[in-house]
């Protein structure tokens, strides 16, 4: 932290910023599901399902998860198959596959207890800073900082932090400003209350400045330079990939799918059976019937294209080609290759992509 902005912390009145922002969010905090109680294993799948997601996204998946596992022993037990089931659609789906090796390690070895000790819970599989402070002071009280990019963006107003909050090494900074503001009575209604008012009043374009209860601690606000902050350099653009998947057919009318590896992009979920093209090497069709006879060593009749998909990761655009085409020969089915009748498709747990690729291309009467 800078000189300038430590001093703005050491001249702050803090019980009354304190006071403020946790009377606002007293007044105004939305009625959540994970809010009703403070049960850390709730808080827990939460924050993990809010990484990435917006709050309206996550409160269904949120009811039916703690419905289908509603505690650690049930999702510690759990077939991963059902867990990705579960998740089908959140995206990012290392996050619950952490999730469940962490509850496994919790189930194991506190007895079912998440820890409540700094050290402890920050050796648990996915739990970094953020969700291990959200864990310890929500659910248990503890003055321990969670610092998200709603936080960081309404103390890089509150107190001019003009560090790029794009540095992971800038999160050392927000943690030490909230240690610093940090109700000790009530450290769960502080940290939820940051992120309440970064998500509803201090957003990131036009916030609600003449609505904002903090707002006469404000520096940025009272500088005139509330849009400037915080400082954010942009990623980098996403790599595109032309990708061919295919929807293939056996005698049987059933349909090839197949499970992605244990580790890498949405490692463990089915897919159809897809290859990386290049689109100006010739024929995408070809390149896809070469490389599925060499891993398969089985041929296929591939029809013309019957459409497109588009999906974009953060890091990556899938440009996805979509055919449909029928199998010449039998194919060896095992644990990660299976046919499968077109209406059980639904048992199985797909990226988005491929779910588009369900609800457009197939039909799931036959």
């Amino acid at each position: 932290m800078t000189n300038n902005s430590l001093k703005i912390l050491e001249e702050m009145d803090i019980e009354s910023f304190q006071k403020d922002l946790i009377e606002w969010f007293e007044m105004e905090m939305r009625d959540l599901p994970w809010r009703k109680d403070q049960d850390p294993y709730k808080v827990w799948v939460s924050e993990i399902m809010l990484q990435q997601t917006r709050v309206d996204t996550v409160i269904p998946y949120f009811t039916r998860f703690l419905e289908k596992f509603p505690s650690i022993e049930v999702l510690a037990n759990a077939d991963e198959d059902q867990v990705l089931k579960a998740w089908e659609g959140l995206g990012y789906y290392s996050r619950v596959r952490n999730l469940q090796s962490a509850v496994k390690e919790v189930h194991e070895k506190y007895e079912g207890q998440v820890p409540d000790d700094p050290k402890e819970i920050a050796t648990l599989k996915g739990v970094g800073p953020y969700t291990a402070g959200a864990i310890l002071s929500i659910a248990y009280g503890k003055p321990e900082p969670a610092v998200d990019g709603n936080v960081m963006r309404v103390l890089s107003r509150i107190l001019l932090i003009w560090e790029d909050i794009a540095k992971p090494s800038t999160r050392k900074t927000f943690e030490t400003a909230v240690r610093g503001l940090i109700s000790h009575e009530n450290p769960s209604y502080f940290n939820q209350a940051l992120m309440e008012l970064g998500a509803l009043i201090c957003t990131p374009t036009s916030p609600s400045c003449l609505l904002c209860p903090v707002r006469d601690h404000c520096q940025a606000f009272d500088a005139g330079v509330q849009n400037e902050l915080p400082v954010k350099t942009k990623k980098k653009k996403q790599r595109p990939v032309e990708l061919v998947t295919a929807v293939l057919k056996d005698e049987q009318n059933r349909i090839l799918i197949r499970k992605r590896p244990e580790s890498g992009l949405l490692a463990n979920m089915w897919e159809f059976p897809s290859a990386e093209v290049s689109i100006e090497y010739r024929s995408e069709k070809e390149q896809f019937k070469e490389y599925f006879k060499e891993e398969y060593q089985v041929d296929l009749s591939l029809g013309d294209m019957v459409g497109r998909i588009e999906h974009v990761f953060s890091h990556l655009i899938w440009n996805i080609h979509v055919f449909s085409g029928e199998l010449q020969g039998d194919i060896q089915e095992g644990p990660a290759l299976k046919l499968v009748k077109a209406e059980d498709l639904k048992e199985f747990a797909f990226p988005v992509s491929h779910q588009k690729i369900i609800k457009q291309f197939i039909d799931l009467e036959k």
